[in-house]
């Protein structure tokens, strides 16, 4: 995100981060060496992008001024080795557990995912609701561009563009049980994980077995 923004930007987010009570547009302006009004449209700009908001107000002994801080996406902004830190993690489990066992770690912790966020989402999975839509949907909003679909005999797909562990289930396939565990969990249906972008695939495609009979 930080490399699709300009230079001052860049620089008013970095005083942000350095300033974790915030900054008043004053601040930022004597800061960056720039007019208040150049500030006034730099904040803005990121506010939009809700990369920062306005924080709490500072006594000045005169008229109160706001306070800009960042916001959770904006410190996303910055790196985060999340991606190194779980490989770390997972190969750490392989050599304690091996892969069958850490295979059947994150299935269970798939499963107890997928329950939850089907727990959460109660409202919205009604009788004459096709699950796969609304985890589809769930799936997109965290990253991996799903859409739902169906195949020539009808039955229930779940395609994704992006693996959001793409580069850790290359070297740890197993990582995908996690995955196939909460999906199984959130619909209640049987996955059948028919192609996978880690072993060389176009996308992520996952078919659904038909819904369980109603009682």
């Amino acid at each position: 995100m930080l490399e699709m923004l300009g230079s001052r930007q860049k620089d008013l987010l970095v005083l942000l981060l350095k300033n974790k009570v915030g900054l008043t547009a004053d601040d930022i302006a004597e800061q960056l060496g720039i007019s208040r009004n150049a500030v006034r449209q730099h904040l803005a700009a990121l506010e939009n992008e809700r990369l920062l908001k306005r924080g709490e107000t500072c006594a000045t002994g005169g008229r109160p001024k706001q306070l800009y801080v960042l916001t959770d996406k904006g410190h996303e902004c910055f790196p985060r080795h999340y991606s190194w830190f779980a490989e770390l993690l997972v190969t750490t489990l392989v050599e304690q557990a091996g892969a069958t066992g850490v295979s059947a770690q994150l299935a269970a912790l798939g499963r107890k995912i997928g329950l939850q966020l089907a727990a959460q989402h109660a409202h919205e999975l009604g009788p004459n609701v096709e699950r796969s839509e609304v985890l589809a949907t769930l799936m997109d909003e965290l990253g991996y561009v799903a859409r739902a679909g169906r195949d020539t005999q009808g039955a229930a797909l779940i395609e994704a563009d992006n693996c959001v562990f793409h580069a850790l289930a290359i070297k740890h396939p197993e990582v995908c049980e996690f995955d196939l565990a909460l999906m199984s969990a959130f619909t209640d249906r049987q996955i059948d994980h028919q192609e996978c972008m880690a072993k060389n695939g176009n996308v992520c495609r996952f078919r659904l077995s038909p819904p369980k009979p109603q009682a």
